[in-house]
């Protein structure tokens, strides 16, 4: 028996619809939209947005991103200037034992971990 993928639930905030457009700007499309619940992918990463606002739970996850290159990322949040127009932490570029890393932290306070 082989697993085939992990999909996580990730909390939105207490601003679903702002959420969702903010992982639109990142790059990730919608698959499906059941309401509270949006599947997201890019490439071979997937996720599902849950319309949850729970501070406590969100500041205490994280989710770990491969990318191929974290320079392009970096840039790309950069140019559209996603921090300003969400509110949003994004860190430079810093080297990990594990590789290059952005820290981006989102509107319901999940820390997610761009790495190369």
């Amino acid at each position: 028996m082989k697993f085939l993928s992990l999909e996580p639930f990730i909390p939105s905030g207490s601003d679903f619809n702002k959420s969702a457009e903010l992982f639109q700007e990142l790059g990730f499309e919608i698959l499906w939209n059941a309401g509270g619940y949006i599947s997201f992918a890019k490439d071979n990463c997937k996720f599902i947005l849950q319309q949850f606002d729970n501070k406590s739970f969100a500041e205490n996850l994280m989710v770990s991103v491969s990318v191929d290159s974290i320079t392009a990322f970096y840039e790309m949040v950069l140019s559209k200037q996603l921090d300003e127009k969400f509110g949003i932490r994004v860190g430079p570029p810093t080297q990990q034992p594990y590789g290059k890393e952005v820290n981006l932290i989102d509107l319901a306070g999940v820390c997610w971990h761009f790495v190369e």
